[in-house]
């Protein structure tokens, strides 16, 4: 599908820097100053062209809300931040400084390298040049990964503009991008479960600011993911649209790479109800004067039974209103009941593989083919 999902800037907010801002000096990692031990040049990426491998940081990495462990570097100037690998890895769930049709293994001098320190995790793409397009020069660019969750994209050789890229055999994207997975229904129970990937946000960047010695720096924003309890998932003032679900103990806005838990456990029925009951709770609190022809315990119970009754009440009242007016639900009722045209939904099953890549390990086997094993279809 065509749709682009637009930057909303609820996940992360963005500044470039030119070449000549003085915040370029501290954004730009020099791999070469870095103790030898935490500077590794991966021998399989360095020698091949559309091959990712998969690596394990030191740290947990906060991408969209989600924490990671794990990510895929590729030699088309990306990493992949999905859990699931498949056919398409350019298509979403990327951190991509320049996504291109790279080829590492055209010269010697071209490297993959990467950073760990424990706090910082860093790639680049050292000297490498575009695929049938090797003379225009060779391009040097990172990204880094801190802890806190910033991104950041350097770029110290740019040899032509990145408008002149040829995306016709390759994807030429330059962001962040996020996605969940949702299980397609099936006519019958016996049938396989075919799973769609749905992009939910992306950030894509303005090329025309992509020279040497230029930047961007991506600053994350709360989530409702990072809230641990129920009073906070619904009165922080650092996020919006949350809710909390007693079953999975998890605050969310129903739209993450747990959308189908969420959906699963019939989270979206479960926070509206507790949604009610705390706005409830709160106008009582505010609006109730004491009675002071009554004791305070008689008070007090009066008070509890009164919420009780009117808790029932509304959610009877709430059951029968759904029930009979779908097309003038909540907003979360209505989201559970979006169809596909939504979000662009990406089916990997029986389209062409131009932007294919081969996974491979790094112990230096290489594994066959594609990953099928995992494949969304």
């Amino acid at each position: 599908m065509t749709r682009i999902v637009e930057d909303s800037q609820r996940y992360y907010r963005w500044q470039s820097f030119g070449p000549t801002d003085r915040q370029i000096a501290n954004l730009w990692v020099d791999m070469d100053n870095q103790h030898k031990n935490q500077v590794r040049i991966h021998g399989i990426l360095s020698n091949a062209h559309r091959q990712a491998a998969r690596v394990a940081l030191s740290f947990d990495f906060p991408f969209y809300g989600h924490y990671l462990r794990q990510i895929i570097i590729a030699t088309g100037g990306f990493i992949y931040m999905g859990e699931i690998t498949h056919r398409m890895l350019t298509a979403t769930q990327y951190v991509a400084p320049l996504m291109a049709n790279f080829d590492p293994s055209f010269s010697k001098n071209s490297t993959v390298r990467y950073l760990d320190n424990g706090n910082l995790f860093v790639v680049q793409w050292d000297k490498v040049r575009l695929k049938d397009r090797e003379a225009a020069g060779p391009f040097t660019f990172q990204a880094a990964l801190h802890k806190n969750g910033t991104i950041v994209f350097n770029y110290k050789d740019i040899p032509l503009p990145v408008e002149e890229i040829n995306s016709t055999e390759h994807p030429l994207k330059v962001g962040l991008s996020d996605a969940f997975m949702g299980y397609l229904p099936t006519s019958q129970p016996s049938e396989a479960k075919r799973r769609n990937i749905y992009e939910y946000h992306r950030v894509a960047i303005d090329t025309t600011k992509i020279v040497s010695g230029s930047a961007f720096e991506f600053t994350p924003l709360p989530t409702c993911l990072q809230h641990t309890s129920c009073d906070l998932c619904l009165t922080s003032n650092l996020t919006s649209g949350c809710g909390w679900c007693n079953t999975l103990q998890r605050c969310s806005d129903g739209i993450d790479r747990h959308r189908q838990e969420w959906l699963d456990y019939n989270c979206l029925e479960e926070v509206r109800l507790i949604t009610i009951s705390h706005k409830r709770e709160m106008s009582n609190i505010q609006t109730s004067p004491p009675n002071n022809g009554m004791t305070e315990n008689t008070a007090i119970i009066a008070g509890v039974v009164a919420a009780l009754v009117l808790l029932v009440a509304l959610t009877l009242l709430a059951v029968y209103y759904i029930n009979t007016h779908p097309t003038v639900a909540p907003p979360f009722y209505l989201m559970q009941r979006r169809t596909n045209n939504y979000w662009p939904s990406m089916k990997f099953r029986n389209q062409g593989c131009h932007s294919s890549y081969a996974e491979v390990e790094l112990g230096g086997h290489e594994k066959e083919g594609f990953i099928e094993a995992e494949q969304c279809c």
